[in-house]
């Protein structure tokens, strides 16, 4: 097989493609090293709890060392997630023009060393976890379930973007556990917030795929909702910023994460002003644009969280 044929049809020119030794790139192309937005999503909820909890906390000082460990974890379990998908994919993945040159439907990879990958990311993740608190250990281990079903569910739900936001979103709960050892209402306010956030940003992510869905029978919210996306969304986005704006309440948060709540809504906004649904690489743009979208709230957080801790 070619280098250019063994590339992933959606991922090609990135630095696994032209700097990696050869020998990694299957691997890389598993976990998604050559395409990160979803690690990078999959980071924002740890990111805002963390600084949500450091600033109820009125303590920062465990802040830069819980916001490195997130981001190795964030990194390598989303890994270890998409390499799972795509085992549990891969005859599914061939039937789909954007997902057919991914390493294991493609032959790049066979199963059995895939699973060794699962495992060895996994255990790299476990490090990151015993780095915590016992009840935070508890809490990311509890993750794995949702993260062993999620792709399955494509096949049996119209709502798998719920269960993927389940997944996603548990950083939500993480930067509590961590931080002040528990799991109280502002976490979960921020985490279901969290979840419609990641409904609304995956059916635009799908969309990209609906066609060729519709063909193979895999189901999705960008199928279900077809026409009427965007009212779904404006929707599923305004119960994110409603949800995420009562936990900042219910933190005694202050202007910069009110500020920048504002910031993510604006964006929020501004991708469903923008978004065409009949427009996939459209729809790749708009559903990158959520890292920014992400930032600008924690962004917010965290100052409020200086703030409080009178640095």
């Amino acid at each position: 097989m070619s280098e250019a044929s063994a590339r992933v049809a959606d991922a090609t020119g990135n630095w696994v493609d032209t700097h990696a030794p050869q020998w990694s790139r299957p691997y890389l192309r598993l976990s998604r090293f050559d395409r990160p937005i979803g690690s990078w999503l999959l980071l924002m909820p740890c990111l805002w709890s963390a600084a949500l909890a450091a600033g109820v906390a009125h303590d920062i000082r465990q802040l830069p060392f819980v916001i490195v460990l997130f981001l190795i974890g964030a990194f390598v379990m989303r890994g270890a997630g998409c390499t799972w998908n795509d085992i549990t994919d891969r005859d599914l993945d061939a039937k789909v023009e954007r997902t057919r040159s991914r390493p294991l439907p493609s032959g790049q990879v066979t199963v059995t060393p895939a699973l060794l990958f699962v495992v060895a990311q996994a255990l790299v993740g476990l490090v990151v976890l015993l780095q915590f608190n016992r009840f935070a250990i508890a809490t990311g281990i509890a993750s794995l379930i949702i993260v062993a079903v999620y792709p399955f569910m494509k096949r049996i739900t119209w709502w798998p973007q719920v269960v993927l936001g389940l997944a996603f979103s548990w950083g939500a709960l993480m930067g509590f556990a961590v931080i002040l050892g528990r799991i109280d209402l502002t976490a979960l306010s921020l985490y279901a917030g969290s979840i419609a956030w990641v409904i609304g940003y995956d059916t635009i992510y799908a969309h990209q795929d609906s066609e060729d869905d519709a063909l193979i029978g895999i189901k999705s919210t960008a199928r279900l909702f077809g026409a009427r996306t965007h009212r779904a969304l404006v929707v599923f986005y305004t119960l994110a910023v409603v949800l995420i704006g009562a936990a900042l309440l219910l933190a005694g948060a202050r202007w910069p994460a009110w500020i920048g709540l504002a910031a993510f809504a604006l964006h929020l906004a501004w991708q469903i002003r923008r978004l065409d649904i009949a427009d996939p690489e459209l729809c790749k743009r708009v559903f990158h644009s959520n890292r920014e979208a992400g930032l600008l709230l924690f962004a917010g957080l965290l100052v409020d969280a200086v703030l409080r801790a009178g640095v």
